[in-house]
């Protein structure tokens, strides 16, 4: 996969690790053109509500994006205010709409690789409204845990239980990359990026002095950085090893359904990912900027 066309759907100021995903891509051009950024909701102790948290989050895109200074910067498009209310209910937005547009216009025998690393709302919102783009995209979500988990009581996938469905249930194909136990390979610690990350430049210390925040005075303090999952599996797809299989189904206790029904659709299932190899890429694109 070479200079596939992709867009990025993210909650990036969730956390600490959406701004690894998105620099991720950004510094990877000669494998992704990396066409819009959409901002997603999200409700936890650093936002007051879901568009409160799509607002912050789209403040820091353009904070990353500031740090960055890509050749090409991509638009970046606010997404919905608020989680779908219903199952089908789609919530509009300009990045619902932005999405709709780009997959209609990828070419025959081409597609729009979609990168989601938040709540599914904005993904889920284009499918409902246009299901035709099921067949010009490609959705890569890092959401829920694995089938073989004893719950999926994941962030991403509990905000919106509505969204989730409807992408699981879609004709669109789904790259599921499981928060565990498979994304939770990927942490790192304050002392790595201290000596790895931090001196590169204006962005590693950026991300190095965010992460120490977050864990705040935690003596043996690790950080999962998730969303690098979704990243990797655009730029260096050999670090991340997925198989075929059966679409999984929610249930309302945030459980999957098992065995799912016969006849579910077949994703690609990421079963493990190289830790090294993803950081070791990162920590050296990271090192161009200055």
């Amino acid at each position: 996969m070479t200079n596939c066309n992709a867009v990025l759907d993210t909650d990036t100021y969730n956390e600490v690790d959406d701004q690894f995903a998105l620099a991720h891509l950004l510094l990877s051009p000669d494998r992704v053109n990396l066409r819009a950024v959409y901002a997603a909701p999200f409700h936890n102790r650093r936002s007051n509500g879901p568009a409160d948290g799509m607002e912050k989050s789209h403040d820091e895109i353009l904070r990353v994006l500031d740090l960055v200074r890509p050749a090409v910067r991509p638009p970046v498009l606010r997404g919905a205010p608020k989680f779908l209310p219903a199952a089908g209910d789609a919530v509009p937005s300009a990045a619902v709409s932005d999405l709709i547009d780009r997959a209609r216009a990828t070419p025959d025998g081409q597609r729009l690789q979609v990168v989601a690393i938040a709540a599914i709302t904005n993904i889920a919102s284009a499918l409902l409204l246009a299901p035709d783009i099921a067949a010009k995209i490609h959705l890569t979500w890092l959401g829920g845990h694995a089938p073989w988990w004893p719950d999926t009581d994941e962030f991403n996938l509990a905000q919106d239980c509505h969204a989730a469905r409807a992408v699981l249930d879609s004709a669109a194909p789904l790259t599921l990359i499981p928060c565990l136990p498979v994304a939770s390979h990927l942490s790192t610690t304050p002392a790595e990026l201290r000596a790895l990350l931090a001196p590169t430049g204006r962005l590693g210390a950026y991300l190095t002095d965010i992460v120490s925040d977050y864990l705040g005075a935690k003596p043996a303090g690790s950080k999962i950085i998730w969303d690098l999952a979704a990243s990797a599996r655009l730029i260096i797809p050999a670090a991340l090893k997925t198989v075929p299989a059966p679409a999984p189904v929610l249930r309302d206790n945030l459980t999957w359904q098992s065995p799912p029904p016969a006849g579910r659709r077949a994703i690609d299932l990421a079963i493990s990912v190289d830790r090294d190899a993803v950081f070791a890429d990162f920590f050296r694109k990271t090192a161009t900027i200055k």
